[in-house]
Parts: C-alpha cells; sequence; structure tokens
C-alpha cells in the first residue's frame, strides 16, 4: 500500500501526538508498506519512509511561544508538494484539521484519491493556552470550526471511546474508528535499579507536557499534602511552556521534582524504576504515557474528570482521584505507600492488560480503515 502521511505538526518528541504520528510512521514502514510524509521536518534522504518538507509557518508575536516554548513547528500548504505526495498514493491520511491538512483535502478531492483523518487535538487543548479552557462557548466554537474540516472526510480515527462519543455529541458524522494510538515495545517490565540518589525515596512519574491543562500543580499539591511528603520524589517527564510555574509551585517540596525531557529509552528505564505513576491532567483524547507506564507494571492514579479518556484504564477505584481534587489525590497516594503488597498483584493486572494496546495490534487496524477507505472509494468511482 502507498500512504501519505499529512502531518501539520511533526519535530520534538514532546507531546503524545507527535510520539503517535511517528509512530504510525515507523510502523506501517515496518510492515513493508511505502510510507510519504508531508510535515516541517527535513528530508532524511531516506526512500521509506520519504519525507517531503515544507517550510514552518511563522505566527509574529506569538513564534516564540508556539515554536520554542511548545515545541511545535506547523507547516505551510505549498500545494505543489502535497500534490507531488498524494499523486500515487492508493490513500492519505490527514492527522490535523489545520491549514496543510485542509490543503492536502481539497487535493485528495481533485485528484480522486481516498483519504482518511484523525482527531489528535481535543479543543480544551488549544483554549487551555488562552485561559479558556473551562469555557463551554469557546471549547463548542472550536468542535464546530474544526467540524468544517471532518465534514468533507468520510472517517475519523479516535485514539479512544471517549473521544469518538464526543464527536457524535458534536454531530461529526464521519465513520469513527476507535484505534488506540499504541504502546512500542520499548515500554516493557524490566528489573532496574533506582538512581542511588532514589534508593530511599517513593518514587512517582507523570510524563505530560508542562501546560495548564495536564495540571502538574495537582499532583504537586497532592504531595505536599501527604503524610509521606518528606519521603516522595517526583519526576516530570516532558517539557513545555509552563516549566517556570511548575517550579515556583513546586517550591516547599523537601525533595525538589526532576523535570527533563527524556529520550524513549531512557524514559523506559525511568518508568521501570518509579514506584507509581500518576496522570492530574483534566484534558485527554488518550494518554499513551499513562499506557506505558501500565505495560511496565506500574500501578497508576488517575484523574476521574469528564474531559479525559485516560480514566478508562483504571481497573478500580483505587487508581482513580475524584475530579481534579488533590487531597483525594493524597489519599490515593498514600493508600498505594502503606500496601506494597496490594501495588505488586495490581502491577501485574496493569501489565496484563496494556497487552491490546501494542503497537502492532493497532497499525493492523488502522490499515483496516485505510484499506475500507479504498475499498469504498472504488465502488463509489
Amino acid at each position: 500500500m502507498k500512504i501519505t502521511i499529512v502531518a501539520d505538526v511533526l519535530g520534538l518528541e514532546n507531546n503524545g501526538t507527535v510520539k503517535t504520528i511517528k509512530r504510525l510512521i515507523n510502523g506501517l514502514a515496518a510492515k513493508g508498506h511505502e510510507v510519504r510524509v508531508v510535515s516541517p521536518l527535513k528530508n532524511d534522504e531516506s526512500v521509506n519512509p520519504k519525507y517531503y518538507a515544507v517550510a514552518k509557518r511563522h505566527f509574529g508575536i506569538f513564534d516564540k511561544y508556539i515554536s520554542k516554548a511548545n515545541g511545535a513547528d506547523f507547516g505551510i500548504p505549498d500545494k505543489k508538494i502535497l500534490k507531488e505526495a498524494i499523486q500515487g498514493s492508493d490513500v492519505v491520511h490527514i492527522c490535523l484539521p489545520f491549514k496543510m491538512g485542509k490543503a492536502a483535502l481539497k487535493i485528495c478531492k481533485e485528484l480522486n484519491v481516498p483519504c482518511t483523518s484523525a482527531f489528535h487535538c481535543q479543543p480544551e487543548n488549544v483554549t487551555s493556552h488562552l485561559c479558556l479552557k473551562d469555557s463551554k462557548l469557546a471549547n463548542e466554537y472550536l468542535y464546530a470550526r474544526f467540524g468544517r474540516f471532518y465534514k468533507n472526510v468520510g472517517y475519523i480515527h479516535c485514539p479512544s471511546q471517549f473521544i469518538a462519543d464526543e464527536l457524535d455529541k458534536h454531530r461529526y458524522k464521519a465513520k469513527k474508528f476507535v484505534i488506540s494510538n499504541g504502546v512500542v515495545t520499548t515500554y516493557h517490565k524490566e528489573r532496574t535499579e533506582k538512581p542511588q540518589e532514589f534508593q530511599d525515596k517513593f518514587v512517582i512519574l507523570f510524563t505530560g507536557r508542562y501546560s495548564r491543562e495536564k495540571r502538574h500543580d495537582l499532583l504537586i499539591k497532592a504531595v505536599k499534602n501527604s503524610k509521606y511528603a518528606n519521603d516522595i520524589q517526583l519526576i516530570f517527564a516532558g517539557n513545555g511552556p509552563n516549566e517556570k510555574k511548575v517550579r515556583k509551585c513546586a517550591q516547599g517540596l523537601k525533595n525538589p521534582p526532576v523535570m527533563k525531557l527524556f529520550t524513549q529509552d531512557e524514559l523506559a528505564k525511568v518508568v521501570n524504576y518509579c514506584d507509581l505513576y500518576v496522570h492530574p491532567s483534566d484534558v485527554e483524547i488518550e494518554a499513551i504515557a499513562c499506557i506505558e507506564a501500565m505495560s511496565c507494571g506500574v500501578v497508576p492514579v488517575i484523574n476521574n474528570s469528564a474531559k479525559s479518556a485516560t480514566k478508562s484504564f483504571a481497573l478500580d477505584e483505587r487508581s482513580l482521584f475524584k475530579q481534579s481534587d488533590y487531597k483525594d489525590l493524597t489519599k490515593k497516594i498514600d493508600y498505594w505507600i502503606e500496601h506494597p503488597e496490594e501495588k505488586a498483584q495490581m502491577s501485574l493486572r496493569y501489565e496484563e492488560y496494556a497487552k491490546r494496546f501494542e503497537i502492532g495490534n493497532c497499525i493492523d487496524k488502522m490499515l483496516e480503515m485505510f484499506q475500507e477507505a479504498i475499498d469504498n472509494s472504488r465502488t463509489e468511482k
């Protein structure tokens, strides 16, 4: 199969969307499919996947915030490059509903090339940057704005049932394929010793961008409120625009949090020596980082937020805390510290549960969606 991936944002792996797109690209290529990628990334001269580089968009006075602080480079829709990448493809998969995706969709229509899409950007991910995350009006506006793109696409990849249901609520008519973004084999359980400086600490990990909706503040407050605060070491894997605010919030902790963007191999080792994984984010389409932790047998504690899909991964109430309630999160953290035998039992259950999210299975399901789009396109002709 010849598959063109249109990725408006693709670069530094500091967020789940970029990680997901790269894993899709590499997973398809590994299964022998010809993959073409249109993105702001420079061509690495490889044959498969082959990158078609477009110039980066500029946002004037917001450039520093978008590109440097957020690590996001958006592509300028170059019609000549898009047409070259799309011509001769069996199917085109558009990852985001922004300018380049819209231009690609138009070219697909002109060339009669079947097209699928993905829903990776929750409106709250955008409104959070504008301090409007809880504004129903702002979020409804973006659902409607995104809908102008998705109404012209017949197939939408939804990383969770939660977001598929949200799209149904907002009258998105396209056929929805609920497919996890998938976990790569790098994340598996293996015996890993804690660094010397953490030997006597209960290490809690959270992987996520330093942004408002990820709610690092909830976890920090919960640890400060814990009777075991002096024994807890936080690790915040990631980077982002709110780094200074997170550091300021963490002032007063006996053990300052480790804040670093790890490579995939580094992070897999970190996950394996952690005692608990906490996901405090109140906005999430899937949260592949939580599944990565479970794949390594690390028990999670998850925000039971109405706007997050991640809560569905909890196997019982001990892995959920009341929506955005740091005091209840404290209770859950203290519980797991005080019940190591139960945590060891649940570790095995979470490791087994996470096997369903293995990347190979997810790639196969994506291929089924692509094939359906191709078959239906032939029938329509």
